[in-house]
């Protein structure tokens, strides 16, 4: 029995002079992680910051001045990607220099736990940057999608512009979309007729009476348009309404009616196209940016756990 706690004694006595009675304490040094990883933010945040100054100086509000959209694109794209490298690279050499010195643990388990803890600092660094631009990172990728939104009802927008032109009361009814072409609807062809010609009386009938004609096609224009079709008790009526005012025939009017129409209609699809463009444009940069930074990360975390594995071995060559 003598023996054998003599034995004891003596493996704890060289335990304790190798260091082995590190098993009982944890593997992970927060402080050198925590260190790295609030370096890692702070580098971060000037790079980034230092990135936005660069890119204001090269946009212009001149046309063919500054750099293209293309050329901005790309360049976000390598300065996301160099600033990652460079932050988390610094907050993964950080950790592994800081960390606890490991004795009598085997070289494959230190480069894991080296590793880690460089993964770990990158990990708490972006924890870091989200906590302090929550705002903006929420108002960037929100913008993506609310500007998806809004392109994608461009047409239904401009149709509803157009239906604010029949609102009572205001001055609307002069700026709304289907305006001009009521106003072309009820042109007269006598309107070259010498000032003199005509006394105010009859002037301001005229103008009276455009203006009735304006308040009472405008909305039977509009419910066609959303409609998708002219009725033909409408389109009878309108085009009455329009031969007695400009003295031409009704069926001379309705020719001018159903080419109006037509206008209309290939103007509001010209618009709903472009919005579908420019939303299918909005929804792909918004998918190329996330994926992007989706990968300046991953290359990001790469780094910040090599760097962690060369100062580590500094550390322990020390």
């Amino acid at each position: 029995m003598t023996t054998l706690r003599s034995d004891y004694a003596a493996t704890d006595a060289y335990l304790a002079q190798a260091g082995g009675h590190e098993s009982g304490a944890s593997a992970v040094s927060w402080g050198a992680i925590i260190a790295g990883a609030v370096g890692a933010a702070a580098i971060g945040l000037l790079l980034v910051v230092l990135g936005s100054g660069l890119g204001l100086s090269s946009i212009s509000a001149w046309s063919n001045e500054g750099a293209s959209a293309s050329t901005i694109g790309w360049s976000t794209i390598i300065w996301l990607t160099l600033t990652q490298l460079i932050a988390a690279g610094l907050g993964g050499y950080l950790a592994g220099r800081l960390r606890t010195h490991w004795v009598s643990v085997k070289t494959d388990e230190v480069y894991f736990r080296d590793t880690a803890h460089g993964f770990l600092a990158w990990a708490l660094s972006m924890i870091i940057t989200v906590v302090l631009l929550a705002s903006a990172i929420t108002s960037v990728l929100g913008g993506a999608g609310r500007a998806v939104g809004s392109l994608a009802g461009g047409a239904a927008q401009t149709v509803a512009m157009a239906a604010g032109g029949t609102d009572s009361g205001s001055n609307s009814a002069q700026n709304g979309f289907v305006d001009y072409y009521v106003h072309a609807l009820i042109r007269r062809s006598d309107v070259n007729v010498p000032q003199s010609g005509l006394t105010s009386s009859d002037a301001a009938t005229r103008a009276d009476e455009a203006a009735w004609l304006t308040q009472e096609i405008t909305p039977i224009v509009v419910q066609s348009i959303s409609r998708g079709e002219f009725v033909e008790t409408d389109r009878d009526y309108v085009a009455q309404l329009i031969a007695r005012y400009t003295n031409i025939s009704q069926q001379e009017a309705r020719s001018r009616i159903d080419s109006t129409i037509t206008e209309i209609e290939q103007r509001l699809e010209q618009a709903e196209v472009a919005a579908r463009e420019a939303a299918d444009t909005a929804r792909k940069a918004a998918a190329y940016t996330a994926l992007w930074i989706a990968i300046s990360l991953l290359i990001g975390a790469f780094t910040a756990a090599l760097m962690a594995t060369f100062g580590g071995r500094l550390r322990d060559n020390v």
